[in-house]
This record gives structure tokens, C-alpha cells and sequence, in this order.
């Protein structure tokens, strides 16, 4: 797919662009040229001594600069926005910040690319997006509204797609290295609440479902993937077990942080309703129907089930043995350890 192309990862220098730059160099058809976009160059400066790759192409700047990101979007191919805030307790300190980032950039990005003639655009969200209580949520979902409408505007030139994931084990702000730091420097574990639930997915499954969408995505189509989830009495369970931990290790109950939610959920009643199922996706298409709503009538159906939102509390939920051979597979801890 990437053969003698050009891509940019706007956010390159995160868990998301690390990860997705290493499955991109791995491949046999390793792109023309992978543009690194970030704003931090102390990890830019690591990343280009960690691959060091003529392929591979640094760019300082801030999504929030129209000027930087258009340059960059120059002669690029496929773009990836996975450039955001994305801590929910700062961005609740500080919620015009995260609407200036995860908003207001990624429209400079998407503008940017639809200007170059982008030919495919692939916005990453999550599923705090969804019913969100938090800044953080609601300027992802402002940033999924954005990307579908950009994607229903007359221009043919650029396809823009969004995926929404749960959290992502082991990446950046994730709870899992915070336990794993806590439980090797003999502290005690800062837990919320032991029956909250989260989405678990590894980071080769965050990036399975961005190259999926990317393949078979049409334009404004939003891409869920079906997800496991966990309470994190489960997680904390397994993790002390990997460690080799009594399984009453000292634990302190902080209770729930900033803008912090019980469940978290993937997809709403009403996207459940409308969306296509797959064996491991759900999808979403855009609705394209204008302002003008007398051009369009619905007849209701008789007998509608009930329909729940697809939630983590809903969704199927790990064990402690199915916890722990997922943290395996996330590669976060060692098979030996």
C-alpha cells in the first residue's frame, strides 16, 4: 500500500507514531519517505539516532500552525492524525488548550491536506469522544465532527476517515506503567476504583484498525474496533501476578480523577443503530443528507429491540488469566519475568 509513497504521522513522536513507524519500516515495501510532524525535539532527536533511516523525515512545528502544517503536507500521499492532548485531568485544567490542539489542529491539518491533494486521511479518536463528561472527550468528538464534515464537502481529492479505540495498554498516560513503577519501587498501588471498567487493547491492535480503515475506508466512515474490556480489580489482579506479588499488595484508594468516567463506552445507542458489523469491526457511514430535511421523510419500524451502547461494562470482560495473557501479548512484560 505504501510502496514509493510519501506519508506524514502528524504526533509521530508518541506511543501511536512509534509504534506505527516501527510496523511501517518492518514491511518489505518500506515507504518513499515517512514525515515525523511533532513539536518535541528532544524525542525527535532520540527517534532519528534510534533509526537512523534516510527515509525517515523530522519536522518540527505545532498542528496549531497553519503555515507548518501545509508546508509539510506538500507532495505527501497518506496523512495520519494522531497528534492530540490527551490527558483528561490536564485537559480539564486547561480546556481551551485542548480545543486549540485536538480541534483547531487537526482542521488545520485536515484543511491543509484537502488544499495538497492528500489522497487519504486517517483522524485517530477515542472512545472518550463518546457521551463525553471530560474537555478531553468532548474536543475529540468536536474532532471527529469536524473530519466527517470536511469529508462530505465537493472536493474529490482527499478521503478522510476516523477510527475511535479504548485505551491502548501500555501507551502514553496509560494506568499499566504507572502499577508496574509503582509495585518495582515498593510503593503503594494509586487506585480509582476497583469495579471501574476499561477497554483493553494492545497497540498492534490500535494500529491493525488504523491500517484497516486506511485500506478499505470510505470517505467519512468511522471504524470501531470490537474490544475486550476489564475492571481494574482484574488488571491490578494480573499484574501483581506477573510480578510476582501477594495479591494483597498495598493498595491506596484515590477515588475517581478529573473528568474521570465509571465506563467508558465505544459506540452510542444511536451509531449502533445505524452502524455495519463485521466479524472484528463495527462502521459507521456518514449521514449525507443537507440542512434541507423536507427533501427526506422516514417511515419508522415496528417492533425496534432495545438496542444498548456498546460500552466496557457491556462488552465481554477478561478474566485474570485472559488479563494476563493479553499484558503478554502487549509486550509489555517479558514471557520470563
Amino acid at each position: 500500500m505504501f510502496k514509493n509513497k510519501s506519508i506524514i504521522i502528524f504526533g509521530g513522536t508518541g506511543s501511536f507514531g512509534h509504534a506505527f513507524l516501527d510496523r511501517l519500516i518492518s514491511n518489505k515495501n518500506i515507504p518513499k519517505e515517512i514525515k515525523i510532524f511533532s513539536r518535541d525535539e528532544k524525542k525527535q532527536d532520540d527517534m532519528r539516532k534510534l533509526y537512523k533511516s534516510p527515509n525517515i523525515k523530522f519536522l518540527i512545528g505545532d498542528i496549531r500552525d497553519y503555515s507548518a502544517v501545509f508546508n509539510a503536507t506538500k507532495n505527501v500521499n497518506f496523512a495520519f492524525q494522531a497528534a492530540a492532548l490527551k490527558q483528561v485531568p490536564s485537559c480539564e485544567f486547561y480546556p481551551i488548550e485542548a480545543t486549540k490542539t485536538n480541534i483547531l489542529g487537526t482542521e488545520n491539518i485536515l484543511n491543509s491536506c484537502i488544499e495538497n491533494s492528500v489522497s487519504k486521511v486517517i483522524c485517530l479518536s477515542t472512545d472518550k469522544a463518546v457521551y463525553p463528561i471530560n474537555a478531553m472527550g468532548i474536543s475529540k468528538a468536536m474532532m471527529e465532527k469536524l473530519a466527517i464534515s470536511k469529508s462530505l464537502l465537493k472536493q474529490n481529492t482527499t478521503t478522510i476517515c476516523v477510527t475511535r479505540y479504548g485505551n491502548v495498554m501500555g501507551s502514553r498516560g496509560s494506568v499499566i506503567p504507572l502499577f508496574i513503577d509503582q509495585i518495582e519501587n515498593k510503593k503503594k498501588l494509586t487506585i480509582t476504583n476497583m469495579n471501574m471498567t476499561r477497554f483493553m487493547m494492545t497497540m498492534d491492535d490500535a494500529i491493525d484498525l488504523v491500517l484497516h480503515a486506511f485500506k478499505f475506508g470510505k470517505n467519512g466512515q468511522l471504524f470501531i474496533k470490537k474490544t475486550p474490556a476489564a475492571t481494574i480489580d482484574v488488571l491490578v489482579k494480573a499484574i501483581l501476578s506477573l510480578k510476582k506479588k501477594e495479591l494483597n499488595y498495598p493498595k491506596s484508594i484515590i477515588g475517581f480523577r478529573h473528568g474521570e468516567k465509571m465506563h467508558e463506552t465505544l459506540m452510542t445507542k444511536e451509531e449502533m443503530i445505524c452502524s455495519k458489523e463485521f466479524k472484528n469491526y463495527f462502521v459507521n457511514d456518514p449521514d449525507t443528507r443537507d440542512l434541507n430535511y423536507e427533501k427526506f421523510f422516514t417511515i419508522g419500524k415496528k417492533n425496534i429491540k432495545v438496542i444498548e451502547d456498546y460500552n466496557s461494562k457491556n462488552s465481554y470482560n477478561l478474566n485474570i488469566p485472559e488479563m494476563k495473557k493479553l499484558l503478554i501479548k502487549s509486550k509489555i512484560f517479558n514471557k520470563s519475568k
